[in-house]
């Protein structure tokens, strides 16, 4: 997100610089999956986001032609869609709950029979009983969007700081002034958190403005199948795991869902769940080798949903919390954060995702504050 904004803002003429603790880019982006799943991960009371979700999904192709223009780099949109496959008489049950539920939703979606999906997919377990098809979830290389993002960001004229704590943001009288670098203040008119699971480790904010976002730690692993022959070519939802094929013949296999803090180890409990699962999916995985194995951190709020837009604080604006939506929400929230920023405006898309819904005390900002800054004036920082 900061990546993604700083390159909005410094394409607009603003002066930005970004700090991050460790490589940009580096964090839930870099380990995720990649998938654009607005239609199949829907849940019962996520309504309000499946809305945002789907309007960031619509962005995708668009976004990532741009992107293309832009730095020469293919961020890897596949768009074959997605199989949730039931392998078991109980799965179909949940699968048929769920199909009906979505369905409900307006999202497109197919029922398959277990011949039909291996029809799609040989090699699925032979003993799948059914599928949903949702032609509309697609997926994107997550890791070359990043390495996009931040030539964009450079290119544009952005100034990156890699290996840099942010301590503090630093107010004075509700408004912005900068950020702490250790015991140096950098000036800023105005300052965009969005330091994922690590938003609330940053100092300075009063307790009505830190985002109330924690790390959900998911264990994840790569095998290497033959590019020219993959044994997969949809992302697969199957009970208790999810795999993603990509082009260059990596298989992604994820993720576990664990309350364990900023917790770095691959576990042999989380792994093995994870290869269980995927191998009772699709059978002929135990021939190939695994490539990697990594662990993440989601930014998780207290509701699941992203934290958008502006604070208590005059000119700081957060954009955290996407959970597992950041990669799809990626082109939604960096236009819209960067607008909000250059212009003052809040889109009504992201109304209703500010950081006042968690303390109904806070005022509500609704944009009215004042002129916005000429962009060519602005000095940014993203931390």
């Amino acid at each position: 997100m900061g990546l993604g904004v700083g390159w909005r803002l410094a394409a607009a003429g603003c002066a930005v610089d970004l700090f991050d603790r460790g490589e940009a880019g580096r964090g839930a982006s870099w380990a995720a999956a990649g998938m654009l799943a607005a239609g199949v991960e829907t849940e019962p009371s996520e309504e309000a986001l499946l809305a945002l979700n789907r309007q960031a999904q619509r962005c995708w192709p668009d976004f990532a032609a741009e992107l293309e223009r832009t730095t020469g780099i293919d961020v890897g949109l596949r768009c074959e869609g997605t199989l949730v496959v039931g392998l078991t008489r109980d799965d179909v049950q949940q699968l048929r709950f769920t199909f009906d539920f979505q369905r409900r939703l307006g999202i497109d979606l197919a029922w398959l029979s277990g011949r039909e999906a291996r029809e799609r997919e040989p090699h699925l377990h032979p003993s799948a009983v059914a599928a949903i098809y949702s032609p509309g979830d697609h997926q994107v290389d997550n890791r070359r969007l990043v390495q996009a993002l931040k030539q964009a960001f450079v290119g544009a004229g952005g100034h990156l700081h890699e290996q840099t704590d942010v301590r503090a943001i630093d107010s004075a009288r509700g408004s912005v002034r900068g950020v702490w670098i250790g015991e140096i203040l950098h000036p800023a008119d105005a300052v965009l958190l969005a330091a994922g699971a690590w938003s609330r480790t940053i100092a300075g904010m009063p307790p009505d403005t830190c985002p109330p976002v924690r790390p959900i730690k998911g264990q994840m692993l790569a095998l290497r199948m033959d590019p020219a022959r993959p044994i997969l070519r949809h992302v697969v939802w199957a009970p208790k795991v999810y795999l993603v094929p990509r082009h260059d013949g990596r298989l992604l296999i994820g993720a576990t869902v664990e309350e364990r803090g900023f917790d770095p180890d691959l576990t042999a409990g989380g792994v093995l769940s994870l290869l269980e699962a995927a191998w009772r999916a699709l059978p002929t995985i135990e021939e190939l080798p695994i490539d990697e194995m990594w662990v993440g951190f989601r930014p998780g709020s207290r509701d699941d949903a992203p934290v958008l837009g502006p604070t208590p604080i005059e000119g700081l604006t957060v954009a955290t919390g996407h959970h597992r939506n950041g990669i799809l929400l990626a082109p939604l929230t960096i236009d819209m954060i960067s607008r909000h920023m250059l212009t003052g405006e809040i889109d009504p898309a992201i109304r209703a995702f500010g950081i006042e819904r968690f303390a109904p005390v806070t005022r509500r900002v609704e944009g009215e504050r004042g002129q916005p800054q000429r962009a060519e004036h602005q000095q940014t920082e993203l931390a």
